[in-house]
């Protein structure tokens, strides 16, 4: 039996239902992330370029975009025990450029921005309040990285009840390996993996904010 074949036996891998009030998340493009003068970033670039197709497209049509940043306070460094394990992480200080969206995803003044201290962009801050409060019903999570931060909040976003949708095209990651089986992984339990230009396509269908239905 093929690999497919077991998880489709096993139910996995449905198409999960697409609303029509999607908000897109921006999981960590920062500077920490994707300038590779520093030793926690990688070249995300085209990954930031597909993004900011998406976040044109959402907002133009009225729809939330939302935009997070891993910052630390320098007394809680020493207190975090995932900055035991991922060491790196310690170089998000607060008020430092690493933790500064990078300008080139496009972020507008009037896009929320979530500070978190770990994986998810739910754990520990408003996310799931602020997107519960617009209506959304899906979410569309974009990103770095792929393995870590992007599937944390998938995996929260699904379990806070929205639809999840995560274009490939538009989340990063260190090496390839990770990346690859963190997306097949996340569509056949939590989101439908997909591309940009799906997004995009889907997106144009999707009755503004404030229409009349």
């Amino acid at each position: 039996m093929s690999q497919a074949d077991v998880y489709d036996q096993a139910g996995f891998g449905r198409s999960v239902p697409r609303g029509v009030r999607p908000a897109v998340v921006v999981v960590d493009f920062t500077y920490g992330f994707s300038d590779t003068q520093y030793p926690t970033a990688a070249d995300m670039s085209a990954q930031i370029a597909a993004t900011r197709r998406v976040t044109d497209a959402a907002r133009a049509k009225g729809f939330p975009v939302i935009y997070t940043t891993i910052a630390y306070h320098p007394g809680e460094l020493d207190k975090l025990a995932w900055l035991k394990k991922a060491a790196g992480m310690a170089a998000l200080v607060e008020g430092t450029r690493l933790v500064e969206i990078d300008a080139a995803t496009g972020i507008q003044q009037g896009d929320a921005l979530i500070t978190k201290k770990g994986a998810s962009a739910f754990f520990g801050t408003n996310l799931a309040g602020l997107l519960t409060s617009a209506g959304v019903d899906t979410v569309i999570v974009t990103g770095a990285t792929t393995s870590g931060c992007v599937r944390a909040t998938t995996v929260d976003a699904v379990q806070a009840g929205f639809n999840v949708l995560v274009p490939r095209d538009c989340c990063a990651d260190r090496a390839q390996a990770p990346h690859d089986a963190n997306l097949y992984d996340m569509h056949q339990k939590y989101a439908d993996v997909t591309d940009a230009d799906d997004i995009i396509g889907w997106l144009a269908s999707v009755p503004a904010k404030g229409a009349a239905g």
